[in-house]
């Protein structure tokens, strides 16, 4: 079982980075699939980015794509997501998430939430225009 906590949200202009963070407890957390996810107000929770267990394979929303960067260091237990040319359509609560799964590539399925097992609370991410 992992706990997942994340953290480094805020208020942002736009155009602006901010870098979230979630760390992991556990001994196991390199053998954990790991994704980050949003929701909007009066929105589904959608998609933004994942990485598998050593970091070599990754996969991004068309959304965010060129924009966002998902990275891990496992050594800390902790995975990142650097956010930059924020835009006010950013605006969420983002959520990061792991899935049992250990070895290498994400499978078909990494931007479905029925695929993690695992969920943080979540962090507010605001973009002012």
């Amino acid at each position: 079982q992992v706990q997942l906590v994340e953290s480094g949200g805020g208020l942002v202009q736009a155009g602006g980075s901010l870098r979230l963070s979630c760390a992991a407890s556990g001994r196991t957390f390199s053998t954990y699939a790991m994704g980050w996810f949003r929701q909007a107000p009066g929105k589904e929770r959608e998609f933004v980015a994942a990485i598998d267990w050593r970091g070599g394979y990754t996969n991004y929303a068309d959304s965010v794509k060129g924009r966002f960067t998902i990275s891990r260091d496992n050594a800390k237990n902790t995975m990142y997501l650097q956010m930059n040319s924020l835009k006010p359509e950013d605006t969420a609560v983002y959520y990061c998430a792991a899935q049992s799964r250990p070895g290498p590539g994400l499978g078909s399925y990494y931007y479905s939430i029925s695929e993690y097992n695992y969920w943080g609370q979540g962090t507010q991410v605001t973009v002012s225009s």
